[in-house]
């Protein structure tokens, strides 16, 4: 596992998998028609910053701190973004207009990607709207689940790592 841990493979399958949930949630945005709410262009951000973090591994799987940098990247996108996703099923699950989410992304200073892609990062929508379901589950419950196996798969590679590392020294 250590090894794997440390594959272009691995890092390549998790770039890939996460650009192609971004992939996804474009192709509901623009060939279905789903308006994304704010809460839905966070949880892209939350996906690129996995995908950030997936390019940082695969160009440098084996370079110690590139690697060991993209590790927690991986870990701190993922948990985001299942709180993120998290705070969306709230609003879906209890819609008040006492508990809604803005209109306008806000996005730092430093970061407004609102602005930089709008094509991307723009929201339209209504957060407690359920545009889409699957299996009785909405896209953001469903992305909290896929944030929750991101998450633990990085903490596992961390751990992995660290196990590796041990063993090397000992």
């Amino acid at each position: 596992m250590y090894a794997f841990s440390r594959s272009r493979f691995a890092w390549a399958l998790l770039t890939t998998g996460a650009s192609l949930l971004l992939l996804t949630a474009l192709f509901f945005q623009y060939v279905q028609g789903y308006h994304p709410c704010v809460m839905c262009v966070y949880q892209r951000a939350a996906l690129v910053g996995v995908i950030l973090a997936g390019l940082l591994g695969w160009l440098a799987p084996r370079h110690g701190l590139l690697s060991n940098l993209a590790l927690p990247g991986w870990l701190a996108a993922s948990a985001k973004g299942y709180l993120l996703a998290e705070e969306h099923v709230g609003y879906q699950l209890n819609p008040s207009p006492f508990n809604q989410c803005s209109s306008f992304a806000e996005f730092p200073a430093w970061a407004s990607l609102d602005r930089w892609l709008p094509a991307l990062f723009h929201p339209t929508g209504d957060c407690a709207d359920v545009d889409w379901s699957w299996l009785g589950w909405s896209m953001p419950q469903w992305l909290m689940g896929i944030f929750a196996l991101l998450a633990g798969l990085a903490a596992l590679f961390i751990v992995v790592r660290l196990a590796g590392a041990l063993r090397r020294e000992a």
